[in-house]
């Protein structure tokens, strides 16, 4: 495979020389599957044999040592080509794992690193978190843990009293901007106490001292965009290309939906039922399953993205990124980029929040004015309580007038 990227035959027997010579042609094959264009390829190739030959100075054909790793990346004095032979050896190490000795950390790089790790197992398991909420969970966790060892250092968890508690709790309101911050604070620290008297690191539930903290959930408006703005941003998304054909079916997709990011990404091609113009939404917030309404014109963005723009890679997910490696997109912030540039090609006005969520807040809001059955709203968005569409019919402003009563000593 190596033979479709370099046809000199100097250069094959260079490449196939060194530390990870015998790897190259799986290397090569696994950057054809991907999707990475030729040139991209063969520079990843030419840095992972850079590496080759350095190792073969140092282990031979022995399995490479995180030593050698990092005696190679010192040797940059700049952080660009630093930063290219990181990755290309991250694609070393994830086709040909076998070639190299995993240096796994000694506890005594991080104390607390078992304990947490034994916190994402009970979140996980226990109190059944997805995964983005577990990181928020297990970051208050490690904050508290870190103010723990700063000021009392060399103290053992069971010697935490109420007072290290509030004081650790009024540090971390000190660095909370908002309501919603300073909740989620007092939240995760009630959490990771709770854990460690289940778990048996403290005889005690010292969550019960956490404060409670004010939020009104309802105190404001949720960020939303003029319907008319939003088809405006859509009617600007071109068809000339793969990628703008793709992001008129993510914008269309988003905007008559209200799917949130997630549950977008996690699309599959089978998911979509063309009979009866439905689509399956998998791994919702609320862990439960709903079907989606696919409107014609939505439903004629998909077929022209899967017809004449999606990549022809074995994927079964439908919505697929054109950056290598070719695939599903994994995060979040890929889709919110593309929402916030064709809103902005569309002459749309962004303000702090932008990025998928508006979509979703803009069709619930759009269905209010219309006059919708909040149940029927609540349903689409996936929404567990009704209390929680609530907050769309605040910014009926309109109907909200119909409904308000007489002022006391006015005109009948």
């Amino acid at each position: 495979m190596l033979d479709f990227y370099f046809s000199y035959r100097g250069v094959l027997k260079r490449l196939r020389s060194g530390a990870l010579g015998g790897e190259m042609d799986r290397l090569a094959e696994h950057f054809f599957t991907v999707g990475y264009k030729r040139a991209s390829a063969k520079i990843y190739l030419s840095r992972i044999a850079r590496f080759s030959q350095f190792a073969a100075t140092r282990c031979g054909l022995m399995p490479i040592h995180q030593d050698v790793i990092d005696s190679y990346l010192g040797s940059f004095t700049t952080d660009t080509p630093r930063i290219g032979a990181v990755s290309a050896l991250a694609h070393a190490r994830r086709v040909a794992p076998e070639r190299f000795i995993i240096s796994v950390p000694s506890e005594g790089a991080d104390p607390d690193a078992l304990l947490l790790a034994s916190f994402s197992d009970y979140l996980r398991r226990v109190r059944g978190l997805e995964p983005k909420t577990r990181e928020g969970v297990l970051l208050g966790g490690r904050r508290f843990l870190d103010w723990v060892r700063q000021r009392h250092p060399g103290q053992d968890l069971e010697a935490l009293t109420a007072e290290h508690v509030l004081a650790a709790v009024e540090h971390r309101l000190s660095l909370s901007a908002t309501s919603g911050t300073r909740t989620a604070a007092t939240s995760h620290i009630r959490t990771f106490l709770r854990f460690l008297c289940w778990a048996g690191h403290h005889h005690q539930d010292l969550a019960r001292i956490v404060p409670r903290t004010p939020y009104w959930r309802l105190a404001h408006l949720p960020p939303r965009l003029a319907w008319g703005d939003v088809r405006r941003a859509i009617d600007a998304i071109g068809a000339t290309t793969s990628v703008d054909i793709r992001d008129r079916a993510i914008l269309l997709l988003l905007a008559t939906t209200g799917i949130r990011n997630g549950e977008l990404r996690a699309i599959r091609l089978r998911d979509i039922d063309w009979r009866t113009g439905e689509v399956f939404v998998r791994r919702t917030k609320g862990k439960r399953d709903r079907v989606v309404p696919l409107l014609e014109e939505t439903g004629a963005a998909l077929a022209d993205y899967i017809l004449r723009a999606r990549p022809k890679v074995d994927s079964p997910y439908l919505l697929l990124s054109f950056t290598p490696p070719v695939g599903p997109f994994k995060f979040a912030a890929p889709i919110s980029r593309i929402v916030r540039k064709r809103l902005r090609h569309g002459g749309v006005e962004l303000g702090r929040v932008a990025g998928a969520h508006l979509l979703r807040h803009s069709l619930a809001t759009q269905l209010v004015g219309q006059r919708r059955p909040i149940n029927e709203i609540a349903d689409l968005l996936g929404h567990r309580s009704i209390n929680t569409t609530a907050l769309y019919v605040k910014v009926a402003t309109s109907q909200l007038a119909e409904v308000a009563l007489p002022f006391p000593g006015g005109a009948a």
